[in-house]
């Protein structure tokens, strides 16, 4: 639940009007914002506008941040939530940024695009978040990937599943999840979800909502009973929203 000054900070943060270098920047680098309607455009630019202004962002690496980055970063989670009441990335405090992969301390070998934590900071590299926006049509988008995770983590726990807008919704929540999951550790030939969604439970979440928003009617195709379970979660359906902008078409 947001405390009182949080309450403040974002009641803060949705005054005033939405800005408009803020829209060029969205139509040069976030390709599924030209594609909105007015009314989810409107939704979707009160989220990014209360996100951006609420979290606080910060250059690593020799990275000096800029506009540019925040606004797309913000893109990401806003898209994520725009067709959802209420508050959300409560627990999310810090977005740290490098220029590129990284790597940890002592650890050579790994090289990391990104990762969320439960202490409240999100970590990205900005090539790989500008590789995300570049193909919205390829199933892989490392700024919403990490702030999937966000949302799962919302009830406290990175298991797959966040907090869902009613109680009768877990059940079949963990069973499609639990199947589609398993498909996906077993399955020998190329699936619409990325193979790094079998790693664990909550890495599946986070895969399964790249694909739900930028491989939409694969999805839908291959795997219906996920789709619907994502479609109720999230409140949208963006393969609907495919076919009626083609005009029908499947």
């Amino acid at each position: 639940m947001l405390g009182i000054i949080d309450w403040f900070k974002r009641r803060a943060a949705a005054d005033g009007p939405f800005p408009e270098e803020w829209r060029l920047i969205l139509r040069e680098h976030v390709p599924f914002y030209e594609g909105m309607g007015d009314e989810l455009r409107e939704r979707f630019e009160e989220k990014l506008k209360v996100f951006a202004r609420t979290k606080e962002f910060v250059g690593a690496g020799g990275l000096e941040l800029d506009e540019t980055m925040k606004v797309v970063i913000s893109a990401a989670a806003a898209r994520l939530v725009a067709n959802i009441p209420g508050e959300h990335y409560e627990r999310l405090t810090e977005i740290v940024v490098y220029p590129s992969h990284y790597r940890h301390p002592g650890d050579d070998d790994k090289v990391v695009f990104g990762e969320a934590h439960t202490f409240g900071t999100v970590v990205l590299s900005w090539d790989a978040v500008r590789a995300g926006f570049s193909n919205e049509r390829d199933g892989h988008n490392t700024a919403m990937h990490e702030l999937a995770h966000v949302l799962d983590i919302e009830d406290g726990r990175f298991d797959g599943t966040p907090e869902l807008h009613r109680f009768a919704a877990y059940a079949p929540w963990a069973n499609v999840m639990s199947e589609a999951y398993l498909g996906l550790r077993a399955a020998k030939r190329k699936q619409v979800l990325r193979s790094y969604g079998a790693t664990n439970e909550a890495e599946f979440f986070a895969v399964a909502t790249e694909a739900f928003f930028e491989k939409p009617k694969q999805l839908r195709t291959r795997s219906p009973e996920l789709y619907a379970l994502l479609v109720e979660y999230y409140m949208t359906d963006p393969a609907a929203e495919l076919d009626a902008r083609h005009g029908g078409a499947r």
